[in-house]
């Protein structure tokens, strides 16, 4: 079997080409993160766990892949997922020039994804690099509607950056966290939403694939909303996957009552991401529609960021409003995203916004992670970082 070595800080670890379902590697991070928690009883519990063995689980969800230290959406990214005990991955779906289904966050993000702009295909792009000049900062936009299915495939992903004060676009292409690495960004390779399909499968893991908004003016040459929403489906179909291995996911509620209404069998684990501006999290009078009408609509899955299922009372991490709201109406709670804001040592920034008074360290993580599972009841964590997830789930016996 052929392997591929990578680096992670100074364990070296072999990435079967093959990966075996049942081989899962954490590597140091969640011991790290239970060394950082104040004393306690779930500290105690975890740290029983540490060195034991961790079981692929559905509660820890791949993130575009393992974007904290690999290029999102890439082949390398999502084997590190699986490899660190992800039972489920995410293929953020858009699509090309010729209307072929890629993986990526967005249509408009490959200047910052990918080394577009180092290349020939720049020059292709809807905006050219633009370098910052006095208060406006540097810019480019270059989509996947603006290439071909083949020179979409030629490209290399990067950890997504910019450097907005850049005067070239070689600069530009840098700007990585300084929290996230560059270890591995030379070797990012994209994949059709078709390829993926076929890798997580071969990964032992189920699909979660995210329509992503279109940046072009839709119907697109012909191509409709609703024929967008299909062609999705249609590559699971083709690839024989059991609709009950699938989790689509929209933040568009119609492309949720498309699948409901459509095809319902995929339907009914249709994911409904919550993204709506105008909620408050602590006012049930701003839920429109409501959970019961969510419900009545055929939704079953809801997943609005973790700070809209948490709340602060004396102090205590407890569930929001929203999260009890959901749970009375019967809806089951994905959340996201975890090990995405950096350290925790200023408050933890947007994710946590409805708790940022007691988040002060990283030490932290393990108990918002906790609260979710335990008090809220989440199905699964989006993660940047799955071992993270992945430890927890299997320390606590979760599916």
């Amino acid at each position: 079997m052929r392997h591929l070595t990578i680096v992670f800080g100074t364990f070296l670890i072999a990435f079967p080409t093959a990966l075996h379902a049942d081989t899962i590697e954490l590597g140091p991070r969640p011991a790290w993160l239970v060394s950082q928690m104040a004393d306690s009883d779930l500290k105690d519990k975890l740290k029983s766990c540490i060195g034991q063995p961790t079981k692929r689980t559905l509660f820890s969800i791949s993130h575009r892949g393992a974007p904290l230290q690999f290029p999102e959406h890439t082949e390398e990214g999502y084997r590190a997922g699986a490899l660190m005990g992800a039972g489920i991955l995410e293929c953020d779906v858009t699509f090309t020039k010729d209307k072929e289904l890629v993986c990526r966050h967005s249509q408009n993000d490959l200047h910052t994804t990918t080394n577009v702009l180092a290349t020939d295909l720049a020059a292709n792009c809807t905006a050219a690099f633009t370098p910052a000049s006095g208060g406006s900062p540097a810019s480019a936009e270059c989509r996947t509607s603006d290439l071909t299915l083949d020179e979409f495939k030629s490209l290399r992903g990067k950890m997504d950056s910019a450097d907005k004060t850049a005067q070239s676009a070689e600069d530009y292409l840098n700007g990585t966290a300084p929290w996230r690495t560059e270890l591995y960004g030379l070797t990012g390779t994209l994949l059709t939403h078709a390829e993926s399909i076929a890798l997580f499968k071969d990964l032992g893991a189920k699909f979660t694939p995210e329509l992503k908004a279109p940046k072009v003016a839709m119907p697109y040459e012909g191509f409709s909303q609703a024929n967008y929403a299909q062609k999705l489906i249609d590559d699971y179909k083709a690839a024989g996957i059991p609709p009950e291995d699938v989790y689509p996911q929209s933040f568009n509620l119609q492309d949720v009552r498309y699948w409901i209404e459509n095809e319902p069998e995929f339907g009914k684990q249709a994911v409904y991401l919550d993204g709506r501006r105008d909620l408050n999290p602590m006012d049930p009078s701003t839920f429109s529609p409501s959970m019961a009408e969510l419900k009545e609509m055929g939704v079953n899955y809801l997943a609005p960021p973790l700070f809209v299922l948490l709340a602060l009372e004396d102090g205590k991490i407890v569930p929001s409003p929203y999260a009890k709201a959901a749970k009375a109406a019967g809806l089951d709670l994905i959340t996201w995203t975890l090990e995405r804001s950096g350290p925790l040592d200023a408050g933890g920034g947007w994710y946590y916004q409805t708790i940022g008074d007691v988040i002060d360290g990283d030490g932290r993580m393990l108990e918002v992670v906790d609260v979710l599972a335990t008090d809220v009841g989440v199905m699964g964590i989006f993660s940047d970082w799955p071992a993270t997830t992945s430890f927890y789930a299997s320390c606590m016996g979760l599916p």
